[in-house]
């Protein structure tokens, strides 16, 4: 704090440590003297407060200790020596005991160890020549441990959901109205930039509603709208918000109505919205021959167009799958039906022999101009222009279905 012209700095008392003979000093440059003023010097002991030293009395260092405090001190140390001694004789005991205690554990489960483990709880048994997953044990992404059991379960689920062409129960309906909405929810994924899981989705819980609801012409938008957006919540990292739906909608639902649609359709669900598709079996059938991605993108070509027929809603989304993968197999000339395919689908050639030619009937028709959105996306050079290549002959098929 700086101080004003004039006047003096006030300095702080401090208490002076030797009154007596700093009396006849004029001013703090003086410096002390180190007797007293009697001239003979006066010896004190070192770390002894100055202050102090007249209360304290000099020690004699000649002078013996007290023999009777300096017994007990070793009296003193003796007992704790003792009590120390038993504490380190106590705790190897209590070592001793949870030995013991481990090894009647060890025996006990020795037995228990050897009892047969429950068939459901063994890992399923791959032979060498059908193992598509060891070589990913490193990489944990891939859960190679438990991608076989994770199929297999998806395949057992398929049951949960079989359906049935529904629309003789939707008299406002038609299939041509069917496949307009999903052409357009196609063109959704594509302009949201969605993942693939997430259109088979919506298309599926779409199916799934009208199988059990009667719907107007005029809510059959709202009904797949509200569909992605619930298929986006399940499958997407970041999906779209409740007002980006209603802009694609061009306005034509209330925020309310796209709620309360929301909300009837999981519960027309039952919540269970983990539904198989298609495109997850096409992934992992395809790893079983190695398929390049050009392979892959024609079987993914082929099950999309197929989400606009109602005649394939019946069919389940493992054996949809193998079908397009075959076809797309015997097209790109890399085969047909393998073993390990078999293995890992659990279906047969002749199993996917209706599906095939079912399939090949719909590739082959006059493409609807109204529904041009899935082979104008497929051809693109991104999808490798997969929708102008030509179509595989029916005779060329039927040998690779024999």
């Amino acid at each position: 704090m700086p101080f004003s012209r004039g006047k003096k700095r006030t300095t702080s008392k401090i208490p002076k440590l030797n009154p007596k003979g700093l009396e006849n000093q004029d001013g703090p440059q003086t410096k002390r003297s180190s007797s007293s003023p009697q001239g003979a010097p006066k010896k004190r002991t070192a770390f002894v407060d100055i202050t102090n030293a007249h209360k304290i009395e000099l020690s004699n260092p000649i002078k013996k200790k007290d023999p009777v405090k300096k017994l007990q001190k070793k009296v003193s140390v003796l007992s704790k020596n003792d009590v120390n001694l038993k504490s380190v004789i106590n705790s190897e005991e209590k070592l001793e005991e949870l030995k013991n205690v481990e090894c009647n554990i060890e025996k006990l489960e020795e037995p228990s160890s050897k009892a047969p483990i429950p068939p459901h709880l063994l890992p399923p048994e791959i032979p060498p020549e059908f193992d598509i997953d060891s070589e990913h044990l490193s990489d944990s992404t891939h859960t190679a441990e438990y991608a076989k059991d994770i199929f297999d379960y998806l395949k057992r689920r398929e049951e949960t959901f079989v359906l049935q062409d529904y629309m003789a129960d939707q008299p406002n309906l038609n299939s041509n109205m069917r496949a307009i909405l999903v052409d357009w929810l196609v063109e959704v994924q594509e302009n949201f930039e969605l993942n693939h899981e997430t259109l088979y989705l919506a298309v599926k819980m779409t199916d799934h509603y009208l199988a059990v609801s009667q719907a107007k012409r005029e809510s059959l938008q709202l009904i797949g709208s509200t569909a992605m957006l619930i298929a986006s919540k399940f499958e997407e990292r970041a999906p779209p918000c409740v007002d980006d739906f209603l802009y694609i909608c061009d306005d034509a639902y209330k925020r309310s109505q796209l709620i309360t649609m929301e909300i009837s359709i999981l519960q027309a669900l039952n919540f269970d919205i983990n539904i198989p598709v298609p495109y997850r079996f096409l992934r992992r059938y395809a790893k079983c021959v190695n398929a390049g991605m050009d392979t892959l993108t024609l079987a993914r070509y082929i099950c999309e167009l197929s989400l606009l027929e109602m005649e394939f809603v019946p069919v389940r989304a493992s054996l949809l799958a193998s079908a397009c993968l075959l076809i797309a197999l015997v097209t790109k000339d890399l085969g047909g039906w393998t073993q390990c395919l078999q293995f890992h689908s659990g279906y047969s050639v002749e199993d996917l022999a209706r599906v095939v030619r079912k399939l090949h009937d719909m590739l082959i028709s006059p493409p609807d101009s109204k529904l041009a959105v899935v082979r104008s996306k497929y051809a693109h050079n991104v999808f490798f222009e997969v929708a102008l290549m030509p179509t595989v002959s029916l005779e060329t098929l039927e040998r690779f279905l024999e």
